[in-house]
């Protein structure tokens, strides 16, 4: 019975990693990657900012993995930046309506 566990522990630690593993393959497919990172980083939301934010904003609309992105961005409470399409404030917002 011992060595059945053990490969049943082992069985759901590969799985966790395999899992793990699909959650960051979705970045290799983003649109954004060929793309300046710093254009999905505006330093405000006001001034010359809003203008970059619309550029990655249309490129974000393109992307085929807009949906998980914005899952992990909203998985991880990620601060800063655009991602799955919606800004900082917009995810805040979306945060704070689940809550």
């Amino acid at each position: 019975m011992i060595p059945e566990e053990a490969d049943s522990q082992g069985t759901c630690a590969r799985r966790r990693v395999a899992t793990r593993e699909a959650r960051r393959e979705w970045r290799s497919a983003a649109a954004c990657q060929s793309c300046d990172p710093e254009l999905f980083f505006p330093v405000s939301s006001s001034g010359p900012a809003v203008e970059q934010i619309a550029r990655a904003k249309e490129i974000c609309a393109r992307c085929p993995v807009r949906p998980q992105c914005l899952a992990f961005a909203l998985r991880t409470r990620q601060v800063y930046g655009l991602w799955g399409g919606l800004t900082e404030q917009e995810r805040y917002l979306v945060w704070s309506r689940s809550a």
